[in-house]
C-alpha cells in the first residue's frame, strides 16, 4: 500500500509547487484552454483515464459519484499496465494527479488515488 501523502491531487490550471513531485494528467481529453508550458506535466496518463462511455455516463453528477467509483474501479482492475504506469512513478516519489474537473471531490484522480492507495505493491 502507498503512504496516502505520497499522492496528491490537484486542478490541473493549479500552478506547479516544489511539493507536487511529478504531475500526472490522468483526464483522457486535454484541459480546454490549458497550454503545455503551464501544464509543467511529466505524463499525460490519458490510458488510465475513465472510458469515454463511463465519462459520459458520469457527467460529472455528484449523484451519480457512487456508482462512478464502482465502475471506475472496475476499469481500473482491466488496466494493470496502465496503472502500472502511474505506480512507478510513486514508487519513485510523490507525485501529483492532475485533472480537470471543477469538482475537487467528485472526479476520476480521487478514485484513481484511492485504488493506487489500496493497491498491493508488485
Amino acid at each position: 500500500m502507498v503512504k496516502a501523502e505520497a499522492i496528491k491531487l490537484k486542478r490541473a490550471y493549479a500552478a506547479r509547487a516544489a511539493a507536487d513531485g511529478a504531475r500526472l494528467l490522468v483526464d483522457r481529453i486535454w484541459p480546454r484552454g490549458l497550454s503545455n508550458k503551464r501544464a509543467a506535466l511529466d505524463a499525460w496518463m490519458k490510458d488510465v483515464a475513465p472510458s469515454a462511455e463511463l465519462r459520459h455516463w458520469f457527467n460529472h453528477q455528484p449523484d451519480r459519484w457512487e456508482e462512478f467509483r464502482t465502475r471506475y474501479t472496475d476499469e481500473l482492475r482491466h488496466k494493470e499496465e496502465e496503472v502500472k504506469l502511474v505506480a512507478d512513478f510513486v514508487k519513485r516519489g510523490t507525485v501529483t494527479l492532475l485533472y480537470a474537473a471543477r469538482d475537487d471531490e467528485h472526479n476520476n484522480a480521487v478514485v484513481l488515488r484511492d485504488f493506487l492507495m489500496h493497491r498491493k505493491s508488485d
